[in-house]
């Protein structure tokens, strides 16, 4: 149930959506078409008696149908009108509070309001959402328990057919349930469902953009954007390089990409950084790392830990090819990144 407390009139989330169970009727996935954020109180009202997470009958969709036309809350209302022409199981999600994901569909829904860009990574409570979605097959006769796909592969056979699993995972590709308006994705099997993609973001073949992670857009993303990890405006992740999440040994240092960056080719950091800081081609920058830091005239002034330069605007991070030593300099000028790439909507 995701009544956390007693209705007041107003709430964290709202989602109508309809969905896949499997033999147990047990929840796979939900498709939230039109999640909303801080849902009015008289939408709240409407829905109160039937957004439990379960599915819906059809009676009690006929009256939420009525309910949210009587509350002027026409999108929702057309919702419900064409879920009652399907078969597929509906779910009225109500969010009252921020809390952590106690289901599938509540879990979903969270997802999809990141992706619909109505909460940004960070900006939502997931704890526990792995223990909480299921490992599932996703394949061209969509979400698949694992342990029935044996017997659904067997059918598509004695069809004449295929059945494609194109992955095996707990979250699906996002584009199957979203696409952000202004957004080119070249590979979309590499961002899923959850990733934040900020307009006039462009995901390279190799790009990847994990769930509770994204852009704030422009950007050309051809690199690893990890789970939790939210790259400014204007910044650029070149072709193999990484950020590290705290999903990927980052622990609970909130890594983050400011505005005009460019991390090079193959590298990659451990550490949040600053507006327009550059990491030379080929280097990690871990929270561990020593550095040397450089005045104006390139000179060594002392060594630090690269912790103690998270967060600082106008780096530039590079080793030094005859010492092998990481160095540190001021990059007032800032790099210039691509404004063709970055005007390509």
């Amino acid at each position: 149930m995701h009544k956390e407390t007693e209705m007041t009139g107003s709430a964290f989330a709202f989602g109508l959506g309809v969905g896949t169970r499997n033999s147990k009727e047990e929840w796979l996935e939900v498709f939230f078409p039109r999640p909303l954020l801080d849902p009015s109180a008289a939408l709240v009202q409407a829905v109160a008696e039937c957004a439990s997470g379960e599915p819906l009958t059809h009676e009690q969709l006929e009256r939420l149908e009525a309910s949210l036309l009587a509350a002027d809350e026409q999108e929702q209302a057309a919702l419900a009108t064409q879920f009652l022409a399907s078969e597929r199981p509906a779910v009225a999600v109500l969010l009252q509070q921020d809390s952590a994901p106690a289901d599938v569909p509540g879990g979903y829904l969270k997802l999809h309001l990141l992706s619909h860009r109505l909460v940004k990574p960070h900006g939502t409570n997931l704890e526990g959402l792995f223990g909480i979605l299921p490992n599932v097959a996703w394949t061209s006769e969509g979400a698949i328990d694992i342990g029935e796909l044996p017997q659904r592969q067997l059918a598509a056979r004695l069809r004449g057919e295929v059945l494609e699993v194109s992955c095996v995972d707990k979250f699906p590709k996002m584009t199957n349930y979203v696409v952000p308006a202004g957004v080119r994705i070249a590979h979309t099997a590499r961002v899923r469902l959850g990733a934040y993609l900020g307009e006039g973001t462009t995901i390279m073949h190799e790009g990847f953009v994990n769930f509770n992670a994204g852009t704030d857009g422009p950007g050309m993303i051809e690199g690893r954007i990890s789970a939790g990890v939210l790259v400014g405006s204007g910044s650029d992740l070149g072709g193999g390089c990484s950020t590290m999440g705290t999903l990927s040994g980052g622990g609970n240092i909130v890594i983050a990409v400011g505005k005009e960056c460019l991390i090079g080719a193959n590298a990659g950091i451990g550490i949040p950084l600053g507006d327009r800081c550059t990491v030379e081609a080929g280097l990690f920058v871990t929270a561990g790392t020593k550095v040397t830091m450089l005045d104006a005239e390139g000179m060594p002034v002392e060594t630090a830990k690269a912790r103690d330069l998270a967060g600082k605007s106008d780096l530039l991070f590079r080793r030094n090819s005859t010492t092998g030593a990481v160095e540190c300099l001021t990059n007032r000028s800032a790099v210039e990144l691509n404004e063709a790439l970055h005007a390509h909507n």
